[in-house]
């Protein structure tokens, strides 16, 4: 349902009495079409809305046991375009084993704000494959070089899958794309998703990542904490863009990049300190995105600098990509209702 005024309405599901709470699955969501444009233009939608306002976006809460085994996330936020309020939670076990061997779940609980009624609680791990790489193709159209024509995307996992479209979708203009990765069925994932999305695109994948990353304009950091592979800042282009996600480009990238653009500086703090030097200080971030979308702050401001963002999710974007995930799911008659408060 969208309004006359083009914003979207909330869910309204028959016989709804706010007793029942609608689940939508893994597989409810995969069923789910959404063109990547779509995608872009949501998760552009929630930046400027929380830039202007309009919506409140937390500090995200984090705990880990002493021995690093696990870490799980909380994170409240409103989105004031869709008059949504949502809970996102997020735990990942067994970060020292293999990808193969981690345990993940992420959930996000939506409320619509205007009736009061529960809208769905959905597996949030598709919200989060589409909105990352949506947000790092925006910050690659915002802060990359003029004339920029090159991408590396580092890593082959969730992230890295739908990077390149993602990337292709705000900047049709690249012409040389390439891979760098480890797993052999990650690489040929890779390569599926792209064609699947750019019939006859194709991606180089290369071996030699210092080579690479000094041809790359854009250089796009998702790979896992075990990847052998750290980009330093003296192998890059000196205007090149460095956009980390994960793993992948070691801590001189940040500290003698010219400009440094985060999604959010707070949230840079608690999740990127592996990037802090010696003693344990964080470069300091010139700009944050949504105000750069905004047209507030200054993302690239000369053509030769070298530029580092730090992609951390926003919940605000989790929450207006997941109502339009369920939206679309429930229009389809998708989900399983429980009741839950009777």
């Amino acid at each position: 349902m969208v309004t006359a005024a083009g914003v979207p309405g909330p869910v309204v599901v028959p016989g709804d009495d706010g007793t029942e709470l609608r689940i939508l699955s893994t597989s409810d969501l995969a069923g789910v079409d959404v063109a990547l444009p779509d995608v872009v233009d949501v998760v552009e939608q929630a930046y400027r809305t929380l830039a202007a306002g309009g919506s409140d976006n937390p500090r995200k809460l984090s705990v880990t046991p002493a021995d690093g085994h696990s870490v799980a996330y909380a994170m409240l936020g409103r989105d004031g375009t869709r008059d949504v309020v949502a809970v996102k939670t997020s735990y990942k076990h067994g970060l020292r084993e293999d990808r193969d061997r981690q345990h993940y779940y992420t959930t996000l609980t939506l409320y619509d704000d205007r009736s009061g009624l529960p809208i769905a609680l959905m597996d949030c791990g598709r919200v989060g494959a589409l909105r990352t790489p949506a947000v790092s193709a925006l910050l690659a159209r915002e802060l990359a070089a003029p004339g920029s024509r090159s991408a590396l995307v580092i890593g082959t996992g969730t992230q890295g899958r739908l990077a390149l479209p993602l990337l292709l979708t705000t900047m049709p203009d690249l012409d040389r794309l390439m891979l760098c990765g480890s797993h052999p069925d990650g690489i040929r994932a890779v390569r599926e998703q792209l064609h699947t999305c750019f019939p006859g695109r194709e991606v180089e994948v290369v071996t030699d990542a210092r080579a690479a990353a000094g041809s790359a304009d854009i250089v796009l950091a998702t790979a896992g904490p075990h990847t052998s592979v750290s980009v330093e800042a003296d192998w890059l282009k000196p205007s090149a863009l460095c956009v980390l996600v994960g793993y992948g480009l070691a801590p001189s990238t940040l500290r003698r990049a010219d400009r440094v653009v985060a999604t959010s500086a707070a949230q840079m703090r608690v999740t990127g300190t592996d990037m802090a030097d010696a003693r344990g200080r964080m470069r300091d971030v010139d700009a944050e995105f949504p105000e750069v979308l905004a047209g507030r702050a200054s993302g690239r401001t000369d053509a030769g600098q070298s530029v580092f963002a730090y992609n951390s999710g926003l919940v605000v974007t989790d929450i207006a990509l997941g109502h339009r995930l369920a939206r679309l799911a429930l229009d389809q008659g998708l989900g399983t209702a429980v009741s839950l408060w009777r």
